[in-house]
This record gives C-alpha cells, sequence and structure tokens, in this order.
C-alpha cells in the first residue's frame, strides 16, 4: 500500500482501536505518518522502543505493600496514565526487541492491559517494523503475537512522496531530480552491503545538508554520505543546470519567452513553475504560464499541466486551454 492509503487505514482502525502492525523497509516514513495522523487529529502520541526494554519494563516493577501485606505492581512511568484522553501508543520496531520483551507486549496489545494497569479507552496501539529480508536485526514474530495485529504492508510511492515534499519545502533540486529519476528515492538493496542508499529519509538528509550550505569541497562527500556516491554525482551534476533557468517571475508575468533545451534544466524548470502556481495565483499569470509551457517540449508541458490538475487548480476556462487541449491532449494521461 503507497503511504497515502496506509494513512487512510490506520486513520480507520485506530477509531476502532484495532491493533495495526506497519510492515515496510527503512527509511520510508512509518514513524512520520503515524507522528503526522496524531498531529492533524490533534491528540497524542508516545513513540515507544520496545527493543530498548526489558520485560519488566512493561508489566511494571513489584513492591511489597506494607499496609495490606501484598505485592503491588508500579506501572512504567511511559505509559499513558488517563491524564491525556486520546492518543496513539506506537510501538516502533516491534519486531526487533528480544522474544521475551514481544512475549510481555501479548496482553498489552489484544487485552489493553499488562498486570494491573489498563491502556485507556481513548488510546489505540499501533506497531511497525522491518522485514526479515531488510538486513535488520530483528527476531521472527511469534504466531500469537502477529494474530494480534492487522497487518499492512507499505511501499515507496514517488507521488505521495512528491506532494509531502512539496507541502514541506523540501529543495526544489530535489524534488525535481526525483521527478526526473523516480527510481533515485528509494534505492535500498537487500543483497548489497552498501552503508548509505537513498530513502525518502536520507533524501530528507540531503535537504538538511543543502540548507547548512557547506563549502565546495564538502557537500559532495556529506551528500554521498547520505545517498551513496554514485546517486549524489548524479544529483550534483543535474543540480548544477538551475543557474541557466529563465526567470520563473518573467514567465509569469510574459516577459520571459525562452526556454532550456537540456532535459535536467527542463525538469527543474517545470516543477519550478508547477510549485509556484497556487489557488491564489492571478488568471492572467495562468495565462502566461500556459502560453509559455505551448511552446515546451509535449512532455514537460504536460507535466506542468498534470501536476496543476492533481493538486485541482482550474484551467479550463483560461484563452488558451483550447489551443493548449488540441496541441497535447493525446499526451495526457
Amino acid at each position: 500500500m503507497n503511504p497515502q492509503k496506509i494513512k487512510r487505514s490506520v486513520e480507520h482502525l485506530s477509531e476502532r482501536k484495532v491493533p495495526i502492525f506497519l510492515w515496510g523497509p527503512p527509511g520510508i516514513g512509518k514513524s512520520s505518518i503515524i507522528a503526522q495522523i496524531a498531529k492533524e487529529k490533534g491528540i497524542a502520541c508516545i513513540d515507544l522502543r520496545l527493543s530498548l526494554l526489558d520485560p519488566t519494563d512493561l508489566r511494571g516493577i513489584p513492591f511489597f505493600d506494607a499496609v495490606n501485606q501484598t505485592a503491588i505492581w508500579a506501572p512504567a512511568s511511559f505509559l499513558p496514565d488517563g491524564s491525556i484522553k486520546e492518543g496513539i501508543l506506537f510501538l516502533d520496531e516491534l519486531n526487533t526487541a528480544a522474544p521475551m520483551v514481544q512475549a510481555s507486549a501479548y496482553q498489552l496489545i489484544l487485552d489493553r492491559k499488562i498486570g494491573e494497569y489498563t491502556l485507556p479507552d481513548g488510546w489505540a496501539i499501533v506497531a511497525a517494523g522491518n522485514r526479515e529480508s531488510d538486513r535488520g536485526v530483528v527476531f521472527r514474530m511469534a504466531a500469537p503475537l502477529a494474530n494480534r495485529f492487522i497487518h499492512l504492508d507499505m511501499e515507496v510511492s514517488v507521488d505521495d512522496w512528491r506532494a509531502w515534499a512539496i507541502n514541506n519545502n523540501i529543495d526544489l533540486s530535489i524534488i525535481s531530480f526525483i521527478s526526473y529519476r523516480p527510481d533515485a528515492l528509494f534505492t535500498f538493496n537487500t543483497q548489497s552491503d552498501t552503508k548509505a542508499f537513498a530513502t525518502p529519509r536520507t533524501w530528507h538528509y540531503v535537504n538538511e545538508v543543502l540548507l547548512s550550505t557547506p563549502e565546495d569541497d564538502l557537500i559532495m562527500a556529506l551528500i554521498s554520505g547520505a545517498i551513496g556516491e554514485e546517486l549524489a554525482a548524479s544529483f550534483l551534476g543535474f543540480k548544477a543546470v538551475i543557474k541557466d533557468l529563465p526567470n520563473i517571475d518573467g514567465i509569469l508575468d510574459g516577459t520571459e519567452k525562452e526556454f532550456p533545451t537540456d532535459t535536467s534544466a527542463l525538469h527543474i524548470l517545470c516543477t519550478a513553475l508547477a510549485i509556484r502556481i497556487s489557488e491564489d495565483t492571478r488568471t492572467k499569470e495562468l495565462e502566461n504560464l500556459l502560453n509559455y509551457s505551448l511552446n515546451l517540449p509535449g512532455e514537460f508541458s504536460v507535466m506542468i499541466i498534470q501536476d496543476l490538475r492533481q493538486r485541482s487548480i482550474e484551467l479550463d476556462y483560461l484563452k488558451s486551454w483550447p489551443l493548449w487541449m488540441k496541441k497535447f491532449n493525446t499526451l495526457l494521461r
């Protein structure tokens, strides 16, 4: 399932307090989706790494009640105590926890209680982990524990990532490069021992590298450390053409008519133009953009229009729209 379908599924199931397990390779945004759901709903989210716990940490520590002459289990302070009514208890990296720790989570996941502790009614349980084939240190999940979840497999989606990247102000060159080379978003290979590889997470690191404005003699090494040397060289070569782009404001006000012929530059230009347009863009600017796109190679003109249509930007009322449709309609998907 792509990230948007995963997000919608978790929203539905968490409302019914059905335990969910998200499976997927490293770095694709499993934990980010849970945090986003909690933020959008205005509820709490406790991220608990069971791999860092001992079995007794979940159950609590016993102590002697001298008054009643009994042993009492003091619940863990990191579990929801009821002071916050709604939230998600996120058990990340559950299958990297030792089998004894997983076993201690059985009752909490199914019965919403463990020992003398009871999970508040408004809290949902979501767990996540990498697959056994993902070169991580994982323990096979016991059948009784696996049967306590609805299992969802998450995969990378370039379209979903691109929408997220635009909303989170990821560098234009990164968004354009992934549009140009969708295969570069995720290059994890279970058969390779390479330390650095591209994932949505490491492309976010590349964005942070660019924001830190490193010196020229550092940038290749820093980006290589995030996504690998070969892909870093390809990205930096792609990024180098930005200085040759025509002026975006000039295109929108109708004064700029020139366009690049280099494929990399065209990808960056089309991405920049699409990102610049919003629901508040004036009709005149949209008209100028549409006229400009009439002179671009067909696949790049269509790239701009498809992006705008996916974001529900109305274009069919523009004077140049019939001409654009006549010229490029056969290229539309």
